[in-house]
């Protein structure tokens, strides 16, 4: 079993920057695929931003420029990078672990951008 703790939310200003972290319990993470998700009040979840096993990632383009995912096999936790940040960013959080069939997800973290 695999549990996923997401940290790092908070409130900032327009403009400005946050990191997430989302640390895996389990001996998968090293060969998983990782990846970030948000949802806004009344919208789907939506794709952020994924990191494979080699450190290959992809982004949103919604992100791209501004966040940066990133991961650290010897701890066990990936990154979410966020900078200049928008009002329209604003959402929780969620990080996502897949391996195989095992697809597991975290309680979120919220993130609310002032303008």
């Amino acid at each position: 079993q695999v549990q996923l703790v997401e940290s790092g939310g908070g409130l900032v200003q327009a403009g400005g920057s946050l990191r997430l972290s989302c640390v895996a319990s389990g001996s998968i993470f090293s060969i998983a695929v990782m990846g970030w998700y948000r949802q806004a009040p009344g919208n789907l979840r939506e794709w952020v931003a994924s990191i494979t096993s080699r450190g290959s990632s992809n982004y949103a383009d919604s992100v791209k420029g501004r966040f940066t995912i990133s991961r650290d096999n010897a701890k066990n936790t990936v990154y979410l990078q966020m900078n200049s940040l928008k009002p329209e960013d604003t959402a929780a959080y969620y990080c996502n672990l897949r391996q195989g069939l095992a697809d597991y997800w975290g309680q979120g973290t919220q993130v609310t951008v002032s303008s």
